[in-house]
């Protein structure tokens, strides 16, 4: 099996070949735990769970190495706990719990290590040592910065120039430094700041600043050179630039990371996603509004990963509806006689070594389920099943029983909340909405009755 994989760094498809055929070694950014995982955050590490699924298909579980790392020091950790008046580590070990059972939620299976920041610090003082010897980083009022123009192909992950990368970059033009464009590694502590965000270095008691975290991590865990890096693509600049010119320049020679992977941007209602705009949703948002994992998982599969996708009502809904499609196919044949086949369909397995075509491989699943329900050999209706439940399964979905399924999303809760959606998108005149709402609760055994003074009554089939 030969997997495509888009390289940001070279900017095109390419076949990929890891370092050592015998442990191929990923690296994704994590979260900053300071407070609950977004929807965004969310689609990231979905994105990587499959990616690490298809790895571990093609060379074994035992010879892939997947490290995603824990932020748990950084400014916003400091500025929030303040607020909160809780200590550092006690916001970090809370949000931290939040993310794993988010995640969890969401299907998506541990990585192989999980480092903290924090743990780490000692090999972030050590890369910074090398930094300030080679002379590619330097002092300034107790602050360390890198120099940025002592690395060669600054510019080449972005594909950007200086004006273009810094443009709408929010940077500290601290007369300090060398250029505005030199970023920190090192920070000096402030008189407030807690106990536990201050550490003692060569350089003074301080912190590291963000990028080198990675650096660090990543060299202790995966070596001077690894084979692929992933994260969102608003971390192309700065993030992932910094990391490699701070890496290749403490170690000579290292390519830092073979192949880089982007993931594209989330919106809500084809808008970006912002508090100020009143649309950040958190992963517990849709836990509280009933929501199944399996539901928001699929929503988070269901574009390619490197395109934007949008958050919305009727894509969630269409979301739930094919889920529940899916169980149907399913309801009627007997658990016994389903198998879930070590090898994946062809054409399914194929969609996903086409630079992780996820979009594709939801489709051959439904055409699977679409088959069930067409087929009148029954020897043919079970296979189809089994072929669909595989590749359901391979996805991360379906986990769970069809009994179970209809069980659980058939609650009167939940009946309430969507005949109440549907309510105000007649109200707003979105018949599309509505009819989707209904066509839902038709999946769900629900039959619903509009009666002329406006209200809907509701009933079982």
């Amino acid at each position: 099996m030969k997997l495509i994989l888009y390289n940001s760094l070279a900017r095109k498809r390419e076949i990929f070949s890891p370092i050592d055929i015998n442990l191929v070694k990923m690296y994704v950014c994590g979260p900053t735990v300071y407070d609950h995982p977004h929807i965004g955050n969310a689609r990231s590490v979905v994105v990587y769970d499959i990616l690490y699924r298809i790895l571990i298909k093609i060379y074994g579980k035992k010879q892939v190495l997947y490290v995603r790392n824990i932020t748990d020091i950084d400014d916003k950790i400091i500025v929030r706990a303040a607020q909160d008046k809780i200590s550092i580590s006690e916001l970090t070990q809370k949000t931290t719990e939040y993310f794993h059972s988010d995640m969890d939620y969401l299907a998506c299976l541990r990585p192989n290590i999980e480092p903290k920041a924090t743990d780490h610090v000692q090999e972030m003082i050590d890369i910074i040592s090398k930094l300030l010897a080679k002379g590619v980083a330097y002092r300034a009022r107790d602050h360390i910065y890198f120099d940025v123009t002592q690395s060669t192909n600054y510019n080449e992950l972005s594909g950007r120039s200086f004006e273009e990368m810094f443009q709408g970059v929010r940077v500290d033009n601290s007369e300090d430094k060398k250029s505005p464009n030199d970023f920190v590694l090192w920070k000096p502590a402030l008189d407030s700041d807690d106990e536990s965000a201050k550490f003692n270095s060569p350089f003074g008691i301080g912190r590291p600043g963000w990028h080198i975290e990675c650096s660090a991590m990543s060299h202790k865990y995966l070596g001077e050179t690894f084979d692929i890096h992933g994260g969102g693509a608003d971390l192309i600049f700065p993030h992932h630039t910094n990391e490699i010119a701070q890496s290749c320049a403490a170690f000579p020679g290292s390519d830092f990371a073979k192949t880089w992977v982007h993931n594209g941007f989330l919106t809500v209602n084809h808008e970006k996603m912002s508090k100020s705009l009143n649309n950040f949703i958190t992963v517990q948002d849709l836990i509280s509004q009933g929501v199944k994992g399996e539901v928001a998982r699929l929503f988070l599969l269901s574009n390619h990963y490197r395109k934007p996708i949008d958050y919305n009502e009727k894509a969630i809904l269409d979301a739930n509806k094919t889920i529940s499609y899916w169980y149907r196919a399913i309801e009627g044949i007997e658990e016994d006689q389903l198998q879930i086949h070590q090898e994946l369909p062809i054409n399914f397995i194929q969609a996903l070594l086409e630079d992780l075509n996820t979009n594709n491989a939801i489709k051959i699943t439904n055409d699977f389920a679409k088959q069930v329900f067409t087929l009148t050999n029954h020897e043919q209706k079970r296979e189809a099943a089994s072929n669909m439940l595989t590749c359901a399964r391979f996805l991360g979905l379906m986990l769970g029983s069809a009994q179970d399924w209809f069980q659980t999303i058939g609650n009167i809760e939940q009946v309430d909340q969507l005949i109440a959606r549907r309510v105000v998108a007649k109200k707003v005149k979105n018949w599309k909405l509505a009819d989707s709402i209904r066509d839902q609760l038709m999946d769900m055994g629900v039959v619903i009755e509009d009666r002329g003074d406006g209200s809907t009554t509701w009933k079982r089939r």
